[in-house]
């Protein structure tokens, strides 16, 4: 926290009030405006959507309003902070989608840990919002969570710790391999950390096609000999014989950190096979910094969290885009089809040439390869683009709810 404090003195500062506001959308300065905006013009909406819901996406703000919903039970890299401490991050969430995606979003902070009666309460506001973005919620309980909203409310539900972080990686992954001409299905791929994201990315990439992957938890392998692993870790049971993730690295293509800060030592990643990829993405300190990874393996492709660094794995990437695209076409879910729509879609966009406003915003020439796999935050394309992308997936999987 000192490193932060020095590095953003005027963070604090920056927060006094809180970084969100309600603005009217529509004039109320008459009297006649008045009765329009309450009673009794307001009737007439309400009797619209009495007889058919679906016009509450015409008539009130359900189809450009997001909800950010935590219980602060594991906030950022700060573990279980509870509820109203994570309303900085949550309130940061809502900005983030006002100014990529021109949603309106409200954070709401639930001061409850117990998972059935967390999901009770978002069920009964949920009429309320387009979208519900979930945030910052303990592994294993977040992937319950997530579960049952998305079967139990007709809107769409996005747990973005574990998906944003999975979307992103595996964006970066398809352009690092078209860079080193390796293949999807030939790859070993190692992950320490089996947290939510840790979870999540596995599940993306085995989705991308990748067969082998092994995974650590801080008590080691994750191996069909072991009693003390969750249902969700029992999905990645290996039959390996890795003492430690070190042995793991021996030969591997991919290490994918989710862990803790430092814990890769030089020494790991030299046994890697060549042109090795290294996701670092434990925040802000990474399980290996890039520039000791780049001394030890100069051919290395490297990712972190931080904005510091080329190749950010930023959430901010997906989620304003995904819901964004998911409410252009009503759609009452988030399926794996819009989220394979969205990695592919920030791959292409990396690719393209950038525009001269991001290289003079960055003083330096951006262009597709090791240090720059995947879009620049602040790309004006990718509004569009991405959400565009996601909305033909939600038609094509019959998720859209337009006629």
């Amino acid at each position: 926290m000192e490193d932060i404090a020095q590095k953003y003195p005027e963070a604090i500062h920056y927060h006094k009030g809180g970084k969100i506001q309600v603005m009217p959308r529509r004039s109320l300065e008459t009297e006649r405006e008045l009765s329009l905006a309450y009673t009794p013009g307001v009737a007439l909406p309400v009797e619209e959507i009495r007889k058919n819901h679906l016009k509450a996406f015409e008539y009130t703000s359900k189809g450009h309003l997001v909800a950010v919903i935590s219980n602060g039970t594991a906030c950022l890299g700060l573990g279980n902070v509870g509820a109203i401490a994570c309303k900085p991050v949550m309130e940061g969430k809502a900005v983030l989608f006002k100014r990529f995606a021109h949603l309106d979003a409200f954070d709401i902070e639930v001061n409850e840990k117990d998972p059935d009666k967390f999901i009770d309460i978002v069920k009964a506001i949920a009429p309320t919002f387009g979208g519900i973005n979930l945030e910052d919620i303990r592994a294993p309980e977040c992937f319950y969570i997530e579960r049952r909203l998305k079967a139990e409310t007709d809107i769409p539900v996005m747990h973005d710790d574990q998906h944003g972080t999975a979307i992103i990686s595996g964006a970066a992954l398809m352009n690092a391999l078209q860079i080193t001409q390796k293949k999807m299905e030939n790859l070993k791929v190692v992950v320490i950390g089996a947290g939510a994201a840790a979870i999540s990315c596995a599940r993306f990439y085995r989705t991308l096609g990748v067969q082998e992957i092994i995974m650590f938890d801080s008590r080691g392998l994750i191996h069909n000999k072991r009693e003390d692993i969750n249902a969700v870790k029992r999905e990645f049971v290996s039959n390996a014989k890795y003492a430690t993730y070190k042995d793991a690295l021996k030969g591997a293509d991919v290490l994918l950190g989710l862990s803790k800060a430092d814990l890769i030592q030089p020494d790991d990643i030299m046994g890697m096979n060549k042109d090795p990829m290294v996701f670092a993405m434990s925040n802000p300190i990474p399980e290996i910094m890039p520039e000791v990874a780049k001394a030890a393996r100069p051919d290395i492709l490297m990712a972190t969290g931080r904005s510091d660094y080329p190749n950010q794995i930023n959430n901010v990437l997906a989620f304003p885009y995904i819901f964004k695209g998911a409410l252009k076409v009503r759609s009452h879910c988030i399926n794996e089809e819009m989220k394979l729509a969205t990695a592919k879609a920030l791959a292409q966009i990396a690719q393209l040439n950038v525009p001269p406003e991001l290289n003079a915003m960055y003083n330096k020439q951006l262009e597709f390869g090791r240090e720059y796999l995947i879009p620049s935050a602040f790309d004006p394309r990718l509004s569009e683009f991405v959400s565009g992308a996601v909305a033909q997936a939600a038609v094509e999987s019959n998720a859209s709810r337009l006629q």
